[in-house]
C-alpha cells in the first residue's frame, strides 16, 4: 500500500467521478483506475461503485474512509513540521471581494502567519463569481464573498457566516451628511455615487436601494478598497458592508465615516467558502480556524469597535 493511493481515492470521493480527480491529479484515468484497483485488491474489499456517471464510494469504503483521512492528515502535519524546518514555503490562496479586510481578514492572516514563516498566504481580489469558481475548481483553497439575505450558496460549497451586518452610507468625514447620524435615500439620489461594479453583491444591493431612481451621477468601482478611495479623494458617497468599514486605515485616520441607511433592514453577511468534502491541508484548516476566531472576536466588540472609530472620524481625533 502506498501513499499515493490514497491520495487518488480521497481525490476520486472529493470530485465525484475518476475523470474529474484524474484532471485534478494530473494524471492519466487508466492510471489512476489502477491505482485505486490495487489499493482495492491488496485490502480485498470494493471501495467504489463505478458507474457510466461516475464513481462514488460505497458503504465499505465509507467505513474505512475515516481512517485513511486520519493518516492523510497526520502526513500533512508531518510535511508542515517539515516544512517549518527546512524552510520550504508553502502558499495558501484566498479568494474574496475585498471585503472585511481590516475588521477579519487582515488580523487572521497576521495570527495565522505567527511563527509560520515558510507559509504564506495569497489573498486573490476576485469579483463574487471568480470567488464561487476559483473554490470549486480548486485554484482558491478558500473564499470570502458577501452575501444578502435571502442569497444561497451552490451545494457544492461549504459555507460559514463569519459577521453579519448591515449596508451603511461610506462618506467623507467633512462631508454635510455626517452631520446626521443617518443618511436617507433622497439625500443619496442627490449626491454623486461610487458604485460597485456589475458582478459585487453591493451592486445588486444599490439596484434594490435605488430602484428605477439611481443618482444622476455615478463612478463605478471594482470593490471596496478602490470604492472607499474615491470616497476618501471626494469623488462621491458609497455604500458598503459596515464591517467592510470598520478598523479601515482611512477611517482610523478621519479621511472616511460611515452612516446607515434611514430606514434599512438589510442584512449583509461576511461568509468563509471551502469546497464540500474537501481534504484541506493543515496550514488551509489553520487559516480557516484563524478567520473564524478573528470573526469571533470581531463579532464580540464589533460594535464598540464601529462606534468608537466612527466617533474619532465625526471629531477628527
Amino acid at each position: 500500500m502506498r501513499l499515493e493511493q490514497l491520495e487518488y481515492l480521497a481525490a476520486v470521493v472529493q470530485h465525484g467521478s475518476l475523470r474529474r480527480a484524474s484532471e485534478h491529479l494530473h494524471i492519466s484515468q487508466p492510471a489512476l483506475s489502477e491505482a485505486v484497483g490495487k489499493l482495492e485488491r491488496e485490502l480485498g474489499l470494493k471501495l467504489l461503485d463505478r458507474h457510466r456517471s461516475g464513481a462514488r464510494i460505497n458503504r465499505s469504503g465509507r467505513e474505512l474512509l475515516d481512517h485513511m483521512t486520519a493518516v492523510l492528515e497526520s502526513v500533512d502535519r508531518l510535511r508542515a513540521a517539515a516544512g517549518d524546518q527546512n524552510g520550504v514555503a508553502r502558499t495558501v490562496r484566498v479568494g474574496t471581494v475585498n471585503t472585511g479586510t481590516s475588521s477579519v481578514v487582515a488580523p487572521a492572516v497576521l495570527a495565522f502567519q505567527t511563527g509560520r514563516l515558510s507559509t504564506t498566504v495569497e489573498v486573490v481580489d476576485l469579483q463574487h463569481r471568480q470567488v464561487l469558481d476559483g473554490v470549486v475548481e480548486g485554484t482558491l483553497d478558500l473564499g470570502l464573498v458577501n452575501l444578502l439575505g435571502g442569497d444561497e450558496v451552490q451545494p457544492d460549497l461549504d459555507s460559514t457566516v463569519l459577521v453579519r451586518g448591515r449596508p451603511v452610507v461610506v462618506l467623507p468625514s467633512g462631508h454635510r451628511l455626517a452631520a446626521h447620524d443617518s443618511v436617507s435615500v433622497a439625500d443619496l439620489r442627490d449626491e454623486h455615487f461610487v458604485a460597485m461594479r456589475s458582478g459585487y453583491v453591493m451592486h445588486r444591493f444599490a439596484q434594490r436601494l435605488f430602484g428605477d431612481r439611481p443618482p444622476a451621477t455615478t463612478y463605478r468601482a471594482d470593490g471596496a478598497a478602490m470604492g472607499k478611495l474615491l470616497v476618501a479623494d471626494g469623488l462621491g458617497l458609497t455604500v458598503l458592508p459596515d464591517y467592510s468599514v470598520a478598523l479601515d486605515p482611512l477611517c482610523r485616520a478621519g479621511l472616511v465615516t460611515c452612516r446607515p441607511v434611514t430606514g434599512d433592514r438589510t442584512t449583509v453577511s461576511l461568509v468563509l467558502l471551502q469546497r464540500r468534502g474537501q481534504r484541506a491541508p493543515v496550514s488551509v484548516s489553520e487559516l480557516r480556524g484563524a478567520l473564524v476566531a478573528r470573526a469571533a472576536a470581531y463579532r464580540s466588540g464589533g460594535a464598540t469597535e464601529r462606534e468608537m472609530h466612527t466617533e474619532s472620524a465625526r471629531t477628527g481625533s
